[in-house]
């Protein structure tokens, strides 16, 4: 199900993506569109990941560095059938944990240092064998993808808009004024929406991977409970356009939109896990 809605929600985003340049420019705008998504994700697909660490400034640990970590790691890995990842650090008191990467051959999972403070050695299994679900499922590219798709939307009204406020009403007049300010102003929150959407769901998605994997449903809501608590008083100094990678919103402690979240409701999360079979 959740796969089947993933699918829907992006072929619904790249819709967007094609609607936006037909009205930017006919044709030859919805060809420009294609062009520009296409060369997009191909820079996703072989540096969202580079990207991704830079913008949270983490840094590659070694397994003399953190053996506790590394094994963590490589237990949850091996229990997910996935070849080890790359293991990351970031110094920062919000306690969060992410995964990214273009495919399971080329993963890397980051921690921060707040969450080694709060969460006991099965919590701490149960996060990243939630990351780890996001590696076997490809969520670290889909949602690449989905970036890009959007970002590029986003670049695209930008356009729109300097062509509305300069030159709007040339060529086909009034239907083309209208036609700009609809990519303008609406499809970036069209484009929104659905990025959110296809988060929220490969989130829960992920939960459920990893419960399953892991073994213990229980530890990984336990652990959701605390970094949700702990992120109200430590949110992370994050740009908004990596907060979707994290297992929880790392800008919590600032009042967002639920239809714009890109994290499911923590107590609809945890219910999800509680209602799952522990395999001890």
């Amino acid at each position: 199900m959740n796969t089947a809605k993933t699918f829907f929600l992006m072929m619904v985003m790249t819709a967007l993506l094609l609607l936006v340049g037909v009205l930017l420019g006919g044709i030859g705008g919805l060809i420009f569109a294609v062009i520009f998504a296409v060369v997009m994700n191909f820079g996703a697909y072989w540096f969202s990941d580079r990207i991704a660490l830079s913008m949270t400034r983490a840094k590659e640990i070694t397994e003399n560095e953190d053996p506790e970590l590394y094994s963590i790691v490589r237990e949850q890995a091996s229990l997910a059938g996935l070849p080890m990842p790359k293991v990351f650090e970031i110094e920062s008191e919000s306690p969060n944990a992410f995964a990214t990467g273009r495919n399971p051959a080329h993963a890397t999972v980051a921690v921060t240092t707040g969450i080694r403070r709060i969460l006991n050695r099965h919590e701490l299994g149960g996060v990243l064998a939630h990351e780890m679900a996001h590696v076997g499922n490809r969520d670290t590219l889909i949602m690449a993808m989905v970036a890009t798709i959007a970002g590029a939307i986003s670049m695209l009204a930008m356009i729109a808009q300097f062509s509305a406020i300069f030159g709007g009403f040339g060529g086909r007049g009034r239907d083309n004024f209208i036609g700009l300010m609809v990519v303008a102003i609406v499809m970036p929150i069209a484009a929104s929406l659905v990025r959110a959407s296809i988060s929220r769901t490969r989130e829960f998605q992920a939960d459920a991977t990893g419960a399953h994997t892991s073994g213990d449903p229980l530890a990984l809501a336990s652990a959701l409970q605390k970094l949700e608590q702990a992120s109200l008083i430590h949110p992370m100094k994050v740009a908004e356009g990596a907060s979707h990678l994290f297992i929880v919103n790392p800008l919590s402690g600032q009042k967002m939109a639920r239809l714009f979240s890109t994290h499911p409701p923590l107590a609809e999360r945890v219910r999800r896990l509680q209602e799952l079979k522990p395999n001890y």
